[in-house]
């Protein structure tokens, strides 16, 4: 059976799978649409959490990352993982016998301020906005490749299909359709790993696979090295980043992980608090399975890149003589190459691809290689050519393909290409409908029925929900054709914001009773701008990378920003009247173990 077809169906059929399942699970009520009628057994959301958890960034984009960029990507590895357990153990079970399922309704409640509620409101709808741009930037290029489009367009249809589960099925039905989702993602995954780690290595276990000998008698790893500095590029297993970035960065994602409303929301749809830890315990699992797996597939998939594209002499091959793969992710404008020495062949080293100035080719399209150039297509032909001058890097490879990429230059079934591309698909669209739907909570819930119109009955508050998801569905396919970045990148901006905003604030409601609204409130603003402020400088407006603060990347800027938001919310809450009796008993309350079997609402 032919690629294209297989592609059709596993995709096809993982849609009718997730409509159907949001028809069987649709939401009848605000308590359905929000947390799923809080029923939800704890093994089944704990691999709803995994799947709402492991989105596009993790399928897609972590192990090109890794690929691209070495040991730096375990900052990534470490951050993610780490920030699971910091959440699972520090803050879901308090925040769920706290009884409030949006992060607006917990700091609104325990900070006694409608001032407050909104400043959580604008911080989790600027987070999910980001995180969601990565979302639909993963569909548009999955469905680029597989379904002959262009990547705007698969970003449109992406957006229909989101539409049509989680505005009908509000949570209850994105729940169920993520476990769907996260049995597809994980064997999308480790089906394709398992192959490469066989072929590669002879080991079954893609984990252990990169430190197996091969047959030059080097390691998977020393092998990525030495190619790497033939190649002219920095040792793989060398850092680039500086130790203080590296550690900003790691605590960015840790706390922004803690700190994701998306990801917080999942512990309120069990039924109850013990629930919450028992789920985080098993999403942890399901989570570990991928991420163990990851550098594994960025080792072999990097390996087979290199010698694949530049023979095993690292010569170049010929264009004519390149696999399918190659010219598949060249039509997708994901891939690009330029004769720049008229030799005919395809050389991949160290450098930027294509620079537009100097009579060199012109852009084309918005996808981005690892030094940041954009793709262009098919240029091919180079005129002024000289044959026998030196090459510099001729291919550009857009590190977003790697995953997708991998089981064609493996040359492995075509099942297991079509299974990846279902996974992909899965992975950025259960992530997507999670985020949707906090912010259309946010918007309905938070906004319209506890600040502007508390009169209003369930069926407008369900209506209001459905409403602001469609706009926000409509935002979000706008920021997956015109992304910041390549998908990572987008995600880990999501993740400083969270990290620097809600996750302080939370941390203290939880563990300080003398925390009042006046230190929350300033706390959040100087967290959130300040972070928003470097993040805008220096990705978008072009800010010299010189001046970067003691060299920390915009990712990693969340930290600094999360500790601004420690000291600023202490000390004026320091300077402030102390909450209310009541708000401190409730807050003493929370973190008493007695009738945790049962949540206890204020």
């Amino acid at each position: 059976m032919s690629l294209d077809l297989l592609t059709y169906l596993f995709i096809g059929g993982s849609f009718v799978l997730y409509i159907g399942i949001a028809i069987w699970a649709r939401a009848g009520s605000t308590k359905e649409f929000y947390v799923a009628g809080g029923g939800v057994h704890p093994v089944a959301n704990g691999m709803a959490t995994a799947a709402d958890w492991m989105s596009a960034a993790s399928f897609i984009s972590l192990a090109g990352l890794v690929s691209f960029i070495g040991r730096d990507g375990a900052a990534y590895l470490m951050g993610w993982t780490g920030g699971y357990v910091l959440l699972a153990m520090l803050l879901a079970p308090y925040l769920r016998k706290f009884g409030k399922f949006t992060i607006p309704d917990f700091v609104g409640d325990r900070y006694y301020s409608k001032t407050a509620r909104l400043i959580a409101i604008i911080c989790t709808i600027v987070i999910s906005f980001t995180y969601v741009a990565g979302q639909m930037r993963g569909v548009g290029i999955v469905f680029s490749r597989y379904l002959h489009v262009d990547i705007n367009t698969g970003v449109v249809i992406g957006m229909a299909i989101v539409f049509f589960y989680a505005v009908l099925g509000g949570m209850k039905g994105i729940t169920y359709t993520q476990v769907a989702q996260y049995c597809v993602l994980i064997l999308a995954f480790m089906v394709p790993a398992i192959f490469m780690s066989m072929q590669v290595t002879g080991h079954f276990l893609p984990q252990v696979g990169l430190g197996a000998t091969l047959d030059s008698g080097l390691s998977v790893l020393a092998t990525l090295d030495k190619l790497s500095i033939d190649l002219g590029f920095a040792e793989y297993t060398a850092g680039k980043k500086s130790t203080v970035d590296i550690f900003c960065l790691t605590a960015a994602l840790m706390a922004g992980t803690a700190g994701l409303p998306h990801v917080i929301v999942r512990f309120f749809t069990v039924p109850r608090v013990k629930d919450a830890r028992t789920s985080a315990g098993w999403a942890l699992i399901f989570i570990a399975i991928l991420y163990t797996t990851v550098p594994g597939v960025a080792g072999f998939g990097r390996v087979n890149l290199i010698q694949t594209i530049n023979g095993a002499d690292n010569a170049g091959t010929s264009y004519e003589t390149m696999p399918t793969w190659f010219k598949n992710w060249e039509n997708a404008g994901l891939l690009g190459w330029h004769d720049y020495n008229g030799d005919g062949k395809v050389q991949y080293a160290a450098g930027a691809a294509f620079n537009g100035a100097k009579g060199k080719p012109a852009y084309d399209g918005d996808a981005r290689g690892e030094h940041g150039e954009r793709a262009v297509t098919n240029a091919h032909a180079n005129p002024t050519a000289k044959p026998g001058v030196p090459f510099a890097n001729e291919v550009y490879v857009d590190r977003d393909i790697m995953v997708l990429a991998n089981p064609e230059i493996a040359q492995l079934p075509n099942w297991v290409i079509a299974l990846v591309a279902a996974g992909a698909v899965a992975a950025a669209l259960s992530t997507a409908a999670g985020l949707l739907l906090v912010i259309s909570t946010a918007i309905a819930h938070d906004l319209m029925k506890t600040i502007i119109n508390p009169n209003i009955s369930e069926k407008q508050e369900l209506m209001y929900a459905r409403l602001a998801a469609v706009v926000a569905i409509c935002i979000a396919g706008y920021f997956g054709i015109n992304p910041p970045g390549f998908v990572a990148q987008v995600v880990a901006l999501a993740f400083g914001l969270a990290s620097s905003s809600v996750f302080p604030v939370i941390v203290m409601g939880i563990f300080n009773k003398r925390m009042n609204k006046e230190g929350a409130i300033a706390g959040m603003c100087v967290g959130l701008g300040s972070t928003m402020a470097y993040m805008i400088y220096f990705t978008f407006m072009g800010g010299d990378k010189a001046d970067l603060f003691l060299g920390i990347s915009t990712g990693g800027f969340g930290a600094i920003g999360m500790v601004l938001n420690f000291i600023v919310a202490y000390v004026v809450s320091m300077m402030t009247p102390p909450p209310p009796a009541e708000i401190q008993e409730i807050v003493e309350n929370i973190r008493v173990p007695r009738g945790a079997g049962q949540a206890h609402a204020h």
